[in-house]
């Protein structure tokens, strides 16, 4: 289909021939993905290669000093007159071995069991308990991945140790000097100030969030639970065996697809309700000839003034069986007498339904905003070119807004469903996590 072709087509032919282009597209993506995935997989074969290549070419073509580096960090920048430098090798090492005597290797030896010694209780000849503490495999699994992490940046640090050795014996056989201290400080506030600027969040990155997420993704392979606590084993992949084990109906895998079922309902739910009911919204404030547009606007950001948790609170109290939603559904439908209608504990589509309203309450008003604020910058000209020639509002909306607003708000509508698929405070503080039920 040319693109002449595919303008000419209305909105319902264009959906239907661009999902009947996806569904097509789905196989060639499959065998992209795999091809992409075998050529990272030969090209890091291929780096570890040649990383072996150049360290055994290094070895070989170093000094004295450059080989010495392979076991004494620093020795080749020391030699070579970058003293500083050579000196923080050094620091490196030194201070990985220390820690490693007296720390690392004491949890470190036992990473591949996790501990095996229980906690048991003894008595005295006065029969007062003694109790022996045994091994603690949260703290071996914890201070064990701090080990293989700092191993790893050391392990780093070494491999630049002899790179820079034998990139300054290049250089003195070349018959010229190695920069100095003064010289590398104001490179840092100049050329590499970038890295003088990122050094310190990404180290706090790495160690509140690369580390615990490393701990927790091990986690994973154990058997940690309430009756394996203290102590516990390695399991490799069978919870995630149990996980999908639909077939033989395992707790564990109806209750994940329940759970994983519900929260893409949500999501999904909860994303586009929020965003196609705003722009219908902001698309009425808008409109010319509506009076009082900033009393409109106004009016919805006043919600969002209001905590959202202090909302959600007010909400969950209106609610519940004798809340001020019943008592006023009672004195419409049932002569002033509440109705009882429990909308939060009883029925979970009930519960659910209840909460994407709210919902909408809460997230309606921010897609109101932004997207107001899209309709006063699409330019003019383009409604006046289309109204001479003869497009109706309808077109109008289809052939100008909609993919204007679409075109702009993508990144907001990706990062809204992300964020309604980890969304946890509307749920929690509305229902409590009621009803306890996970079928989807």
């Amino acid at each position: 289909m040319t693109f002449v072709e595919y303008k000419m087509l209305n909105p319902f032919q264009r959906f239907a021939y661009n999902f009947k282009k996806f569904f097509k597209s789905i196989p060639g993506a499959f065998g992209r993905f795999f091809s992409a995935c075998g050529r990272g997989i030969k090209k890091f074969i291929l780096g570890i290669g040649k990383g072996f290549k150049n360290y055994g070419l290094t070895f070989v073509k170093g000094d004295w000093a450059t080989k010495l580096s392979y076991l004494i960090f620093g020795v080749g920048d020391l030699h070579k007159g970058k003293t500083y430098k050579g000196i923080l090798f050094f620091l490196v090492e030194l201070l990985y071995a220390f820690y490693m005597v007296f720390f690392g290797w004491y949890w470190f030896k036992d990473f591949f069991t996790l501990g095996t010694r229980e906690t048991y209780t003894t008595y005295d000849d006065f029969g007062f308990p003694q109790v022996h503490a045994g091994d603690e495999s949260m703290k071996i699994l914890l201070y064990s991945t701090l080990t293989i992490v700092i191993s790893v940046i050391v392990f780093i640090v070494y491999i630049a140790n002899i790179k820079d050795a034998y990139r300054h014996q290049i250089m003195r056989q070349n018959g010229e000097k190695p920069t100095t201290l003064k010289q590398d400080a104001q490179e840092f506030l100049d050329g590499k100030y970038h890295i003088t600027l990122l050094s310190f969040p990404v180290l706090m990155i790495g160690i509140f969030n690369i580390l615990p997420l490393i701990f927790m993704i091990l986690i994973a392979f154990t058997n940690y639970s309430k009756e394996h606590f203290t102590l516990f084993d390695w399991v490799g992949l069978q919870n995630f065996g149990q996980l999908f084990d639909v077939i033989n109906s395992n707790k564990k895998a109806t209750t994940f697809m329940g759970i994983a079922g519900w929260t893409l309902i949500w999501a999904i739910v909860a994303t586009f309700s929020n965003y196609i009911l705003g722009m219908v919204v902001a698309l009425m404030i808008n409109k010319k000839g509506i009076k009082l547009k900033s009393l409109w606007r106004t009016l919805f950001v006043i919600t969002i003034a209001v905590p959202q948790f202090v909302s959600l609170l007010l909400m969950n109290q209106m609610l519940q069986e004798n809340g001020a939603v019943n008592i006023l559904l009672g004195h419409l439908f049932n002569g002033g007498e509440s109705m009882g209608i429990k909308f939060l504990t009883d029925d979970v589509w009930t519960a659910r339904i209840t909460v994407m309203v709210v919902n909408c309450w809460v997230g309606i008003p921010y897609t109101i905003l932004s997207m107001s604020g899209i309709l006063m910058n699409i330019p003019e000209d383009l409604y006046e070119s289309a109204r001479i020639d003869g497009a109706s509002p309808v077109k109008t909306f289809t052939a100008i807004t909609l993919p204007y607003m679409i075109f702009v708000t993508t990144p907001q509508l990706i990062t809204q469903f992300v964020g309604n698929i980890n969304n946890f405070n509307v749920i929690f503080l509305l229902s409590g996590g009621y009803p306890c039920n996970v079928a989807v």
